[in-house]
């Protein structure tokens, strides 16, 4: 299948790490500004985290979904695994080679790094999952 089968999901739920780090800074930079260039749309980590009912069920609803964690400490994943929410695609950012640090002073370069492999991520979710017939309305099996 196509690398580029999937392209960008207006519906893809974004859903970034916001830690003190450079890493879970560069994760919601991430996210605001693949918002912006319309690949998806970020949502809030922190209603899930609450439990807030709607904001749990919007994120169990989603079709296309890319969670970004700033490092192994995984808090994005766990705030999902709490909340009972199956995670889709996925990446942690540290696991790019990205050192974590405490300087906030981000990095074009790494921003890009970090743009791409979340692309990457869901392209290749959305492409495993059209491989058995499923899209954003479901699966045809």
């Amino acid at each position: 299948m196509s690398k580029e089968c999937c392209g960008s999901n207006p519906n893809t739920m974004l859903l970034a790490c916001s830690g003190a780090s450079n890493l879970g800074q560069l994760a919601n930079q991430v996210a605001v500004e693949l918002t912006r260039e319309g690949f998806g749309k970020m949502f809030c980590l922190a209603g899930i985290g609450a439990h807030l009912s709607g904001f749990v069920q919007s994120a169990k609803d989603v079709p296309a979904m890319v969670v970004i964690d700033g490092c192994q400490v995984a808090c994005s994943k766990k705030i999902l695994e709490h909340a009972e929410i199956p995670m889709k695609a996925y990446v942690t950012i540290s696991d790019l080679g990205i050192e974590k640090t405490m300087d906030t002073n981000l990095k074009r370069e790494e921003i890009d790094r970090v743009k791409a492999a979340v692309k990457e991520a869901s392209n290749k979710f959305q492409a495993d999952w059209a491989e058995y017939g499923c899209g954003p309305e479901g699966c045809s099996i």
